[in-house]
């Protein structure tokens, strides 16, 4: 059974930084295209960043250059780097396993002008 597991979210000031992680069990992050989505009140999920098994990645134009995704095969995580947040940024960030469709459970970022 794969469970994904984000934790790291919270509210934050404009201009400041968080860092969310995806801890994965049942299935290895390494052999796996993992993705960040968010999802704000009232409008559809998006993707925000997404590495494949070849550590390619990408990024939603909106957070190229603030947001880094990346990964650590030995801890089994998947972590979104998150700098200068914007209100906009404001939503739940759902980790997936994009080979198999699994999700998260959401972790909230908030982040306040």
């Amino acid at each position: 059974q794969v469970q994904l597991v984000e934790s790291g979210g919270g509210l934050v000031q404009a201009g400041g930084s968080l860092r969310l992680s995806c801890t994965a069990s049942g299935s290895s992050v390494s052999i796996n295209t993992m993705g960040w989505y968010r999802q704000a009140p009232g409008k559809q999920r998006e993707l925000v960043a997404q590495i494949s098994s070849d550590r390619g990645v990408i990024y939603a134009d909106s957070v190229k250059g603030r947001f880094t995704i990346s990964r650590d095969n030995a801890k089994n995580t998947v972590y979104l780097l998150m700098n200068s947040l914007k209100p906009v940024d404001t939503a739940t960030y759902y980790c997936q396993l994009v080979n198999f469709g699994y999700w998260g459970q959401g972790t909230q970022v908030t982040v306040s002008s």
